[in-house]
């Protein structure tokens, strides 16, 4: 894959149906979180729909927010950082949100929680309403879908909560809505899987993906 944000678009042939942004999160550009991230394209613009990719490694994604980035938080403008702007304002035009990234330490990577945590803000990910109550932000999204590997065989990855998992699928389900529909693929016991499970397991996400 190319670095840091790109764009697929669908087949001439296919009409244009919806908008994804894939968020990838592995810094390896030669690891299998790539080719999975490859594959779901694949799918996604077999779909005819309209793919936006931002790799966060690639694109130097800051995992920390900043103390002033703290400070603006409850202001008008919480994002600070340009790079910032640019997700919030693919974000806010995406039907459909995907994850992909590997399982570390029972979650996400702490660049991705850094993206949640500094785009997720105030105005994007939630609003309040005028008696206060907070609403979800982001109900333009009718699909969220998370793809990761995992190191540990299934029976592991549940007794430690899968917390990237509940992330994606609970907590930013708050964001986009409870009529947003969720999907999750994992491949588990990553480390000791055969050749052809791996390859299986890609298959098996390019076809969920062209199914959206």
């Amino acid at each position: 894959m190319g670095a840091g944000r790109s764009t697929a678009r669908p087949t001439a042939s296919l009409p244009f149906t919806m908008r994804a942004v894939l968020i990838i999160a592995n810094p390896n550009p030669d690891g299998f979180s790539h080719a999975l991230a490859e594959r779901a394209i694949a799918g996604l613009t077999a779909a005819g729909h309209q793919v936006l990719v931002h790799d966060l490694y690639a694109e130097g994604f800051g995992a920390a927010m900043s103390a002033e980035e703290r400070q603006a938080y409850h202001g008008e403008h919480p994002a600070l950082d340009p790079l910032v702007v640019e997700h919030i304002a693919d974000l806010t035009d995406a039907e459909i949100v995907v994850f992909v990234y590997p399982t570390w330490w029972s979650s996400v990577p702490a660049i991705l929680k850094g993206w949640f945590e500094r785009v997720l803000v105030p105005g994007t990910g939630f609003v309040f309403d005028g008696d206060g109550k907070v609403k979800p932000g982001l109900t333009n999204v009718r699909r969220l879908v998370g793809i990761s590997t995992y190191g540990s065989p299934w029976v592991s990855v549940k007794i430690t909560n899968d917390n990237g998992r509940r992330i994606i699928m609970r907590a930013m389900r708050l964001s986009t809505g409870l009529r947003t529909r969720c999907n999750w693929l994992g491949l588990y016991a990553m480390d000791t899987v055969s050749d052809t499970e791996r390859a299986s397991f890609l298959d098996r996400v390019e076809r969920k993906m062209a199914r959206l």
